[in-house]
């Protein structure tokens, strides 16, 4: 794996308790329906530690997803190991809450129903429950709309309840699959401020997932990058040293800013092509 420091960002040495994920030489390669294989990632090797934001940019189709799978245990991989908080991972990976790319409301459930199920369904008692959903729809910024359906909703706010869905749950680790992609440029800034909001009261280790190079860098504390697949692989790690709080219009303005996206763009720019050709776009 490859790191470049930016800004005096240099590499620390972190105890084994204190990495939330840890994937090491991790292949996974499928069986298709004419039964040949295909192999999506090969030999990766990665951490994210207690309170840390790492996202993961690649072009479509290299993984990227495949990853979070893994770290989820919906995924065994085909060779190499899983790690959660020093303990080898067998199945579902308990302490990770997952923020899927499609919506996971229940249709014919209120907003204040959705959030609360997650509790409902490991016992909490219904009225305790939906008191704490409560809560959390108000710190999503839905505090009055518990009583409307997900078709009442804008995007932005299925999101919102989306996120509370999670959340609701304390899990220790958030894998986030390109949550605020549907959304417009306005909605998924804002989106954006609310997640870094929620994060830094409580900083979970979190493994986020984009295509989008500059929401990578405004939310996150490193930025991996993937190869073009197949055999996908991480070919570069930049440490991100801009100074938090972070508002991202604002962020976006700064110089450093600047400096990290031309630096991973030269790193990704030759993989987003390469992708783009091996999904029929040229």
């Amino acid at each position: 794996m490859v790191e470049t420091s930016v800004a005096g960002g240099g590499t620390q040495a972190r105890a084994a308790n204190d990495v939330a994920v840890r994937l090491k030489d991790v292949t996974i390669e499928f069986r298709m329906a004419d039964r040949a294989s295909y192999k999506a990632v090969e030999r990766v090797t990665l951490t994210v530690n207690e309170g840390e934001f790492v996202s993961i940019v690649g072009p479509t189709g290299c993984g990227k997803t495949t990853l979070l799978n893994v770290a989820a245990g919906l995924y065994q991989p085909s060779a190499g190991a899983v790690e959660i908080f020093g303990t080898g991972l067998g199945g579902l990976n308990g302490q990770s809450g997952y923020l899927f790319q499609a919506e996971a409301l229940f249709p014919w459930k209120t907003a204040l129903e959705n959030v609360a199920i997650g509790l409902e369904t490991v016992g909490v008692p219904v009225a305790q429950a939906r008191a704490r959903a409560q809560d959390w729809l108000t710190r999503v910024g839905l505090g009055k709309f518990g009583a409307r359906y997900p078709h009442m909703l804008s995007g932005g706010q299925r999101k919102r309840v989306g996120l509370a869905q999670v959340l609701i749950r304390d899990p220790k680790i958030l894998l986030m699959d390109e949550p605020f992609g549907p959304l417009d440029a306005q909605t998924r800034q804002i989106m954006g401020n609310l997640l870094l909001d929620l994060w830094s009261q409580n900083r979970k280790a979190v493994m986020f997932v984009t295509h989008d190079l500059e929401e990578a860098i405004a939310l996150s504390d490193r930025v991996l990058i993937m190869s073009a697949g197949p055999a996908s692989r991480i070919i570069g790690e930049w440490r991100v040293t801009l100074p938090r709080p972070r508002d991202i219009a604002e962020v976006k303005l700064d110089p450093l800013f600047h400096q990290l996206h031309r630096e991973i763009w030269q790193a990704l720019k030759d993989e987003v092509l390469e992708g783009y050709k091996q999904t029929g776009g040229g």
